[in-house]
């Protein structure tokens, strides 16, 4: 029987979609035009019978994406999300791409009080796919004996040695730059979610503050919300204007 055109791409991109990560961008319709020597109407076929199937989707700012279960962060507590994603039987993995003692920005300086601070960037994975790049900054002198291999295997706050009260976390949406989007494997420009953590010792002073860049298609955040009679606002959260 004869095969139509856009029944042969579907079945190429079937075979690659078998090896490629969770989430991963495929490239753009025009790319794939160009690949296969078709029109963008027959490629955009091709993908849609893909998507038919359950294999990709099409997200805004992304294009066409191999489909996934989101990484998904519960924020009603202090907790890792490497322990969140093992607990949900995902593999996660840091990989430290920056370890250096520098010059506060003027940002951080005003948070945490120290003109010196240690910062240290890293990208997470989840099963081998990246989906956050994330950057910690602690005072120097709380973090003068910590080495690049400590914050690799450890969270920041288990190797600080005091207590912590807890931490405020603000989140918002971002376009990616071209260095985090090269790290996701995402379109520069495309949907990132942006947080801010500030987490603070018993005594209420800043320790660490970071910053998050989430792939917008591969995150979810939940979050408990308590009836918090007689308030209409949910305990826990903020309303910022």
């Amino acid at each position: 029987m004869r095969t139509i055109r856009y029944q042969q791409i579907a079945d190429d991109l079937r075979g690659r979609i078998q090896h490629a990560a969770s989430g991963e961008v495929l490239p753009s319709e025009a790319e794939l035009s160009d690949e296969f020597e078709v029109s963008r109407v027959t490629v955009r076929r091709a993908l849609e019978l893909l998507r038919d199937e359950g294999l990709v989707e099409s997200r805004q700012g992304f294009g066409w994406t191999v489909v996934a279960a989101p990484v998904l962060q519960e924020l009603g507590a202090l907790r890792t999300i490497e322990d969140q994603l093992r607990q949900r039987g995902v593999a996660p993995e840091r990989r430290i791409l920056e370890f250096a003692f520098v010059d506060a920005p003027d940002r951080v300086a005003e948070v945490l009080g120290s003109d010196q601070v240690l910062r240290v960037k890293r990208l997470n994975l989840a099963d081998g796919a990246p989906f956050a790049v994330v950057t910690v900054w602690c005072p120097a002198e709380l973090s003068d004996r910590l080495s690049r291999h400590d914050v690799e295997q450890h969270p920041f706050h288990e190797l600080l040695g005091r207590e912590l009260r807890g931490a405020s976390q603000t989140i918002g949406a971002a376009a990616a730059s071209g260095a985090d989007a090269r790290l996701l494997r995402i379109p520069p420009g495309a949907p990132v979610l942006r947080c801010e953590r500030i987490t603070r010792d018993t005594s209420g002073r800043p320790v660490l503050m970071s910053e998050h860049v989430f792939a917008a298609h591969r995150t979810e955040f939940v979050v408990d919300l308590p009836q918090a009679s007689p308030s209409i606002t949910p305990s826990g959260l903020r309303l910022v204007e």
